[in-house]
Order: structure tokens, then C-alpha cells, then sequence
């Protein structure tokens, strides 16, 4: 039987989502806590797989074990796993339905902190200047997105990528205080392309490049056109749809 797991993660301390060689990866722990609780071999298959650093709120998998999965599985794995690591739910699915491929949409948020705040610096980036970001700008940025599907500018060099062909659905910045917060929803996204996007969006809002600027960087397909990515621990994966 194939079930699906319904889990966050704080991904801090974690290289990455998918299992890294000699490095801490959440998939890692995840089939190990699985394993360890259902005495066989567990091998899942996430929705995506984040970058080191990056973090979760909503993030799902798959796995098929022939055992009958009881309510406490989910108890057992939250007292397994590290405080990083949390399961919301577990439940059956149809054997063809997939964590990656019977995906129709990702959501991600990032947070800029327009203040230092040490609260806030392990999930924000502490984007803190005497000038403040133009967030009409970036808005306006932020509306060219949807006439492309080809995003390469965006995209991680040197990738397995057979395409780098995307829809966007949503790309918006809200600012609450002293807090910035850019919601982008697509139908799949490329390695590093939110922080791309969004590092570029920071040139556009301090006004070292107009938002017409955007057609260029995409139209010339090249990485280096585009800015330099955000850190990590500021991006969040907070939704898939099926």
C-alpha cells in the first residue's frame, strides 16, 4: 500500500531536503525513523527537494510498506524524529499517486527583515539600510514573470534539468512592519530559482535596476544576467497542491 506523509521542518541544520552523501539530509532521518518503527527497509519520495538551509511547512512524501499504518504511526514518528522534524499526518493514497509528479502546484514565501532583529535571523533574510526597498517596484517586477515560461536566468548552473520551462501563478510582495514577505506559486520551480528571483527583485527595490529590467535578464537565458540568490533561511515551501 502507498501512503502519503504530511510533515515541516525547520532545514537549519539539514543540507537539503533529498539524502546527500556523508551529509545530514530530512529525507535521511525521515526513512531512518520509518525503518526503525516499521522494522523494514522505508524508502520515501518527497514532493521536491530544498536546498540546504531552506525550510518547510508543508511538504509531502510517499512510501509503500505491505503493514497496515494505525493513527499512533504519526505519535511514534514525532517522539523519533529530532525537534526539527514534525508529522502532521499520514495517510493511504491510490498506487499511482505520486509525492513529485501528482504535484499540479508549489507555493514559496520568503521573508526579508527590514530591521536587525535576532529573532527573526534564522528564517528572514536581515536586509536592514538607510534606503528602503521600493516595494511598488518590485511588484511591478514582479507582474513581467508571467509573460515567460523560460526562466534558465533564474536557474542553478550545471543541473540535470531537462527543461527549464515553468508557469507562474502568483509572484507578490506584502509588506507587514518591518517585514517583507514574497509569495510565488508555480507549477514546478528550478534549483535556486525563488532565491534567484528574489535577489533580483532586492536590485529592482533599491533601485539599481528598473522593473522593465526583468524582460532582459529573462530574454538573455544566462544565470549571470540575473542577481545573486538570497540566503537560504529565509524561503519557505509552504504549500502543494494534488
Amino acid at each position: 500500500m502507498r501512503y502519503f506523509i504530511e510533515f515541516s521542518y525547520n532545514g537549519s541544520t539539514y543540507f537539503g531536503y533529498q539524502i546527500q552523501p556523508r551529509q545530514i539530509s530530512v529525507q535521511e532521518e525521515l526513512e531512518k525513523a520509518l525503518s526503525t518503527i516499521l522494522r523494514q527497509t522505508i524508502k520515501t519520495v518527497g514532493a521536491g527537494r530544498t536546498d540546504t538551509g531552506v525550510h518547510a511547512r508543508k511538504m509531502f512524501a510517499h512510501f509503500e510498506t505491505g503493514q497496515t499504518i494505525d493513527e499512533n504511526l504519526v505519535h511514534k514518528l514525532n517522539s523519533f524524529l529530532s525537534e526539527n522534524i514534525a508529522v502532521k499526518r499520514i495517510f493511504e493514497v491510490p498506487d499511482d499517486m505520486h509525492a513529485r509528479f501528482s504535484a499540479t502546484y508549489r507555493t514559496y514565501e520568503y521573508y526579508i527583515s527590514l530591521e536587525k532583529n535576532p529573532f527573526s535571523k534564522d528564517v528572514s533574510w536581515q536586509y536592514w539600510r538607510q534606503k528602503p526597498l521600493n516595494i511598488d517596484r518590485m511588484n511591478e517586477a514582479c507582474k513581467i514573470l508571467f509573460e515567460y515560461e523560460d526562466f534558465t536566468s533564474f536557474a542553478k548552473l550545471h543541473t540535470d534539468n531537462k527543461t527549464n520551462i515553468c508557469k507562474i501563478y502568483k509572484a507578490v510582495w506584502e509588506q507587514a512592519g518591518t517585514q517583507l514577505k514574497f509569495t510565488i506559486s508555480a507549477d514546478r520551480f528550478l534549483r535556486n530559482m525563488v532565491r534567484a528571483i528574489v535577489g533580483t527583485m532586492v536590485e529592482v527595490g533599491s533601485g539599481k535596476i528598473m522593473p522593465e529590467d526583468m524582460r532582459r535578464i529573462i530574454e538573455d537565458q544566462y544565470r549571470n544576467s540575473a542577481g545573486v540568490s538570497a540566503p537560504a533561511h529565509g524561503l519557505f515551501l509552504v504549500d502543494v497542491g494534488y
